[in-house]
């Protein structure tokens, strides 16, 4: 069900489903993007780094947390625009770890336009272990109930 900006209240929670990240999305990723830097694509140098194993791009992350929050369908039709976001990136993502998206509307406000509304909401994503790996804040134009 779309949600408008009158269905929106301060605290509102919403949890999506899981996804697990794979070697192939990194892979296809990477392709996608350009970036093919080792912490990401070379199993014996990433043997030698911090994590001891490749990890996922932060941005295949933030990608993969629009997705989650999109299967949920509040923003079907209802969304006129996404405006920005604030995010940090806060633990790796490894091969194989599942991810889910939790929402908490943390702020909204009304516009000089009586048919939007802003809608401001705070993100984690999370992994199979209950640590947040990804998190900030992401601010979206939302259409009101039609009159």
């Amino acid at each position: 069900m779309a949600y408008y900006f009158e269905d929106f209240e301060i605290g509102q929670e919403f949890i999506s489903p899981g996804r697990t990240i794979t070697e192939s999305d990194v892979m296809a990723f990477a392709g996608l993007s350009g970036d093919y830097n080792q912490l990401h694509t070379n199993t014996e140098f990433c043997s030698r780094t911090l994590f001891g194993k490749p990890i996922a791009h932060g941005l295949l992350g933030l990608s993969v947390t629009s997705g989650l929050l999109s299967r949920l369908g509040l923003a079907e039709g209802t969304t006129i625009a996404f405006l920005g976001l604030t995010w940090d990136f806060t633990g790796p993502i490894f091969f194989g770890d599942t991810v889910y998206a939790r929402a908490t509307i943390k702020e909204k406000r009304e516009t000089s336009k009586n048919d939007r509304g802003i809608v401001i909401r705070q993100v984690e994503l999370i992994n199979q272990h209950g640590k947040t790996v990804q998190k900030g804040d992401m601010k979206v134009m939302v259409r009101r109930k039609p009159e």
